[in-house]
């Protein structure tokens, strides 16, 4: 039987499929596309390899060996992976669309924009809001990944006070950072933190890490950005910090529950100082991110014919 691969994805242009098959042909493999909707189940049992992101294909993936999860977050396959099939993502593809989108998030909350929305909305010409600057600030970057190192690197051009970049250990690959903290030092630094900029993955360490205390430990005035996943964020303690006025702002691309239900409190702030946009941040609708995950999984798939480590290895239990 020949070596299979099935790609289930929906964003793929013609350049993309020609190169997914002329690099599956070269290393030996037969590939073949499907669309979400009408997948061939025969197929996927036959299947070495899957290039997707629905974890309910792993149902019928009987002879499956590695699953390329074509998202960035994994927390969906959390249990439902079997120990010998391995798990890349795709982290590494979204970091310059979500950077981008939160250096304009920043900027909006601190230039005022949604109250000056709301203005021009009324078709009214007023001014005079006052607004604040990433130079000078203090940045936090909680979750300082392929993502936060990203958003990083941009804001450090608008000249902060202080660049603080935190991770689970303390480490980052970027040189962007001040100063790279564990995450023992979240309620050491949150009080002099004036943007601080969320991109976690999801896990149980991280489900609820921005709780009602640590948000009051937040400089009057701070603003929140949030483009990793809403349950980093007590919501309703967000809510109350926002709508007593103790928080600047707070943008959010995540939240809890997706979608936000239209009668949450969030919305009635969105006219003074919340943007939401609905986990749009990263997506496939850059081009950049489509041709750089494609280039991703042909890599990692030479890696995979020769024998060799596979680059974007992930753990499912730890979520990332």
């Amino acid at each position: 039987m020949p070596r299979r691969i099935a790609v289930v994805l929906e964003f793929l242009e013609e350049a993309h499929k020609s190169k997914l098959t002329e690099t599956a042909s070269r290393l030996g493999f037969e590939l073949r596309f499907f669309p979400p909707d009408n997948v061939d189940t025969d197929y996927i049992r036959t299947c070495e390899v899957i290039y997707a992101h629905d974890p309910a294909l792993l149902e019928n993936a009987d002879s499956l060996r590695w699953y390329c999860c074509s998202f960035a977050g994994i927390d969906r396959f959390r249990g439902r992976i079997k120990p010998s099939v391995m798990l890349t993502n795709s982290a590494g593809a979204y970091g310059v669309s979500v950077a981008e989108h939160g250096v304009m998030l920043t900027l909006m909350l601190l230039r005022r924009m949604p109250e000056y929305s709301a203005i021009t909305a009324r078709r009214g010409w007023e001014g005079g809001l006052a607004v604040k600057s990433i130079c000078g600030a203090r940045v936090t970057v909680l979750g300082a990944g392929d993502i936060g190192c990203a958003y990083g690197e941009r804001v450090k051009s608008f000249a902060p006070a202080s660049l603080s970049g935190i991770t689970r250990s303390g480490r980052s690959r970027s040189s962007a950072w001040d100063e790279v903290l564990p995450f023992g030092e979240l309620d050491r630094i949150l009080p002099r933190t004036d943007i601080l900029f969320m991109a976690l993955p999801s896990t149980q360490e991280t489900e609820g890490i921005l709780s009602r205390e640590r948000i009051s430990r937040l400089p009057d005035g701070a603003i929140i950005i949030n483009v990793g996943r809403g349950s980093a964020i007590d919501q309703s303690a967000l809510y109350d910090a926002l709508a007593a006025g103790k928080l600047g702002g707070a943008a959010l691309d995540v939240t809890t529950p997706e979608p936000l239900p239209k009668d949450d409190p969030l919305w009635d702030l969105c006219e003074r100082n919340v943007i939401i946009t609905p986990h749009v941040a990263g997506n496939m609708t850059l081009a950049y991110t489509r041709d750089k995950n494609v280039e991703m999984f042909c890599s990692d798939l030479e890696n995979y014919a020769a024998g060799k480590p596979l680059r974007y290895i992930t753990s499912p239990d730890a979520g990332y």
